[in-house]
Parts: structure tokens; C-alpha cells; sequence
């Protein structure tokens, strides 16, 4: 926490605005002109607004309100935001590059599990971006030595940090950082402040060994309790699956749904209707028998079909709450939360009508529209020539996602996929949607996974918070 997000990223910041300790850039050109920070710190602010809610807190503008930039902001906008916005800004490639390194070894450094390869590759990675480093900023001048405080030379013994005592976030500071921040509001007296921590240190503990001795943690919860929010729809099989799932790590692949309000009845576009029945031609398709679109149409105009807002999507009753970006409300602040990561099975033949399908499963990455559940009438398995199988399927869940056309600009050794524009609509089933998604479409379920910090108060408060946000 303090080595890199208080110290290192910092600096560098004022390395590359010219503000670090009055030095100039001696033979090197990594500073910045102000036009381009101005630039990057509104660009900063305005991304809050198309990142969701929860991956960490908004980032305000770090040019004009660096001072109330807190650690963990350091964190996301190194890690998420800061490779987007520097791209392609500094008149050499190799600053920038330097600067991508750093972003690729912290994020080894943030995974809940390194293995012996890895450590090494920290190892190696820090000893080259500490050499490179010192040629850049340093360039053995020795009037510049004040870009050389010990933090940067701290960097070559992370690798053997996490070999002897693991990942980073099993000894970093953030938990006694929260601490003390819990502890100073209750310093109630100037002349005997020890008094006043002694007496909260003392009561809060007994409380917590009263919530684990007599299971008393709903009775004794400071926050609100979460409630059924009126009018959410989830499926049986979605109940089943929390059950079993900690039981069994074989259910991942169906996991949980809850569709929240609003909602509505109206009646689905013609274009999205007729996708809609393809989607359900392939849902009740078997590999004996296949479905026809014209089969599945009588049945389409007899289901009930109501659109939703918003999903829950993740293994847990607080998971990321996904918006349909036509079907939900939004206010002025809201934070885009409608960009999602999906799976689908292409048929690599499709062109080919007299050719074998073989279906590849394929990643891709679109904005959720539509959250549609159909309701099959009793007529579509009553048998006959027209008849479907799967008779516990008569409610089934699509998510209309129109996908992101996905560019071929990336940026190395990171998972971010820059898309150009909005393509085709895809009807897909709510279980093929895998991951909330945010700005310049981040995957943080894939290689920018990281842990982070949460102790029992953060929880309740996010709990109580998504309740809140449920019901509005």
C-alpha cells in the first residue's frame, strides 16, 4: 500500500508533470505538457460514470484534486485507467512501455494465488523496471539521486516478500489502515485519548465474541438487515444451485440469477421478436432432433413475456447488479453498470449449409439491452408434431446483448479490449453472461483479477447499500 500507491505511483506522477523536487529531465523527454494532464485528470473524473459501482469508488479528477486521492484510488486508476489514458501520450514508446511493465508485475503481485513461476517472474520483472528505471529518470547523474528514494529500491525484494510470506494482500496495510481509521472517531477526550480507545477496543470486542458465542449477528448488526426487494423473479433451479453450490464446485456453470424491477409487459420489438425465436429454436434443439423457427412461432405468441431492468449474476445474495440499458431507470450520477462479457458456441461451418456444425465456444463482449423471461403456454409440450421437450424449461431467461465490435488494438500483457462501435444483436441464454464489465471494456474476472480489502463493516455497508440500490 504505501510502497507503491503512496510513494511509487506518485512519484512518477510528478516525474512525468515536472513537478519532482524541481529536477528538469536532464537527457531524457518523459514529461508531459499541461494541455495532455488536463486532459487525463477530466478524462479520469469522467470515467466513474461508464465504470460501475462495484469496482471501488470514483476517481476524481488527479490533476486538480490529487489531495483527496485515496490509496486504493491510486490502486484502480494505476491498474485500470491510467494504461488507456497515458497511451500513446509520451513522445517516446519506451516510458510508457516502462510504465505498462510495472501495471503487469502489480497485478502478479494482487492475485489471490502466485505460484513459484510467477515469484520468479516478479523477481526478474522488478530487477529489469528498477534498471531501466534508474536510465530513465536517474541516468547516473549523481546530482540526480532524489528520483532514487528507497522505495524504488524496495521494489527488488517483493519477489522475496511473497516467496517467504505469500501474496501481497496477506500482510498489506490496508487492514490497519481502516483500523485506525475506525478507532479516531471515538477518541472523545483531548486529555485522556488512550482512555477513550481502551473503552472502544474493550466493548467492541465483547461484542464481536457475543455475535460468534450466541449467533447473535443479525441482532447485534448496525446496518439494515437486506429484504426481498417486491417484484424480483429468480428460478427454482437458481434456489437449487445455492444449496448445492457449497457442496459442490460443479455447479459454476449455472450459477445464480435474480431479476430485479423494473419491469414490464410491453410487447417486443418485431427485429428483437424474431431473434427471440431463433434463440429458442436452438435452446430446444437436441443433437437427435432440431427445432424449427416456424415450429417454435405459435408457441412465442401464446407465452407471457415480461422484460426486467436489472440481474444479480454472481454466487453470492451481494453480487454485481447488471442494468438492461433499455429496459431500467437511470439518474444523473448513475455509473454505467450495462457492459458485459458473455460466452456463446459459433458454428465454425455456419457458412456452409451441407457441412457438419462444429460449434467453438467463443468470448465476446457486448451491452446488455434486454432482459426478457418467457413463459412457454401448456400447448407447447402437450405433444404432437409441434411439440417441445424439456418441459421444466417453460420459463426460460434471455439477455438481448448487442455486441461490442471489438478492435484490434490492445495493449500488451494486459486484458483490455477497446471496442470501435456497437454491432449485431445476440439473444443468449442469462447463464451464458459471465462477467459486469467497465470502462475501455476492463475483464477483471481474467488476468487484472486482484484482491482487495474489505473487513466485516465494509460488507454490511455493501450489503445494505445494494438492498438500497434494489429497491430504488
Amino acid at each position: 500500500m504505501h510502497l507503491i500507491w503512496e510513494n511509487l505511483i506518485k512519484n512518477l506522477i510528478l516525474l512525468w508533470t515536472g513537478e519532482f523536487k524541481g529536477l528538469d529531465t536532464g537527457d531524457e523527454d518523459y514529461v508531459l505538457p499541461k494541455t495532455v494532464w488536463e486532459a487525463i485528470g477530466e478524462a479520469t473524473a469522467a470515467a466513474g460514470s461508464t465504470i460501475p459501482s462495484a469496482y471501488g469508488s470514483r476517481v476524481p479528477n488527479i490533476l486538480k484534486d490529487r489531495t483527496t486521492v485515496s490509496a486504493e484510488m491510486w490502486s484502480f486508476w494505476t491498474l485500470y485507467i491510467g494504461p488507456v489514458l497515458l497511451q500513446n501520450k509520451f513522445l517516446q514508446q519506451k516510458y510508457y512501455n516502462h510504465f505498462v511493465c510495472l501495471v503487469s508485475l502489480l497485478t502478479i503481485c494482487l492475485k489471490f494465488e502466485i505460484s513459484h513461476a510467477e515469484s520468479e517472474t516478479v523477481c526478474v520483472g522488478f530487477e529489469q523496471w528498477v534498471t531501466d528505471y534508474e536510465s530513465f529518470y536517474y541516468q547516473h547523474n549523481p546530482v540526480r539521486i532524489a528520483v532514487c528514494p528507497v522505495t524504488v529500491h524496495m521494489l527488488l525484494h517483493i519477489a522475496d516478500s511473497i516467496q517467504d510470506m505469500g501474496p501481497v494482500w496477506c500482510y498489506w496495510a490496508f487492514p490497519m489502515e481502516r483500523y485506525c481509521g475506525r478507532l479516531s472517531p471515538y477518541i472523545c477526550s483531548r486529555r485522556h485519548p488512550f482512555r477513550s480507545l481502551d473503552r472502544y477496543v474493550t466493548e467492541s470486542t465483547q461484542l464481536t465474541q457475543l455475535m460468534v458465542i450466541y449467533n447473535l449477528f443479525d441482532l447485534l448488526n448496525l446496518w439494515p438487515l437486506r429484504k426481498q426487494v417486491e417484484g424480483t423473479f429468480s428460478m427454482p433451479l437458481c434456489v437449487y444451485a445455492i444449496l448445492v453450490f457449497f457442496l459442490s464446485t460443479n455447479l459454476l456453470s449455472d450459477p445464480t440469477c435474480i431479476l430485479l424491477p423494473p419491469r414490464t409487459d410491453d410487447k417486443l420489438p418485431n427485429g428483437v421478436t424474431n431473434s427471440v425465436c431463433a434463440a429458442l429454436a436452438t435452446h430446444f434443439s437436441t443433437a437427435t432432433k432440431k427445432v424449427k423457427v416456424q415450429t417454435i412461432c405459435p408457441h412465442l405468441q401464446l407465452a407471457h413475456i415480461r422484460q426486467w431492468g436489472r440481474v444479480r449474476r454472481i454466487n453470492s445474495d451481494a453480487g454485481d447488479i447488471i442494468r438492461a440499458v433499455l429496459t431500467s431507470t437511470t439518474t444523473d450520477d448513475s455509473r454505467d453498470a450495462t457492459f458485459v462479457r458473455y460466452k456463446v458456441y459459433v458454428d465454425r461451418n455456419a457458412r456452409d449449409i451441407n457441412a457438419v456444425e462444429v460449434l467453438n465456444g467463443t468470448t465476446l463482449y457486448g451491452q446488455l439491452e434486454r432482459l426478457i423471461t418467457i413463459q412457454l403456454p401448456d400447448t407447447a409440450f402437450a405433444g404432437g408434431a409441434r411439440a417441445l421437450a424439456k418441459p421444466s424449461d417453460r420459463v426460460i431467461i434471455f439477455a438481448a446483448i448487442r455486441q461490442c465490435v471489438v478492435g484490434p488494438e490492445t495493449i500488451h500483457g494486459l486484458n483490455f479490449h477497446f471496442y470501435e462501435k456497437l454491432g449485431g444483436l445476440d439473444i443468449v441464454d442469462i447463464t451464458s453472461v459471465q462477467a459486469l464489465k467497465g470502462y475501455a471494456l476492463i475483464d477483471r474476472s481474467g488476468s487484472l483479477a486482484r484482491a482487495v480489502y474489505e473487513d466485516e463493516d465494509d460488507h454490511a455497508r455493501r450489503t445494505a447499500l445494494n438492498a438500497e440500490e434494489s429497491a430504488s
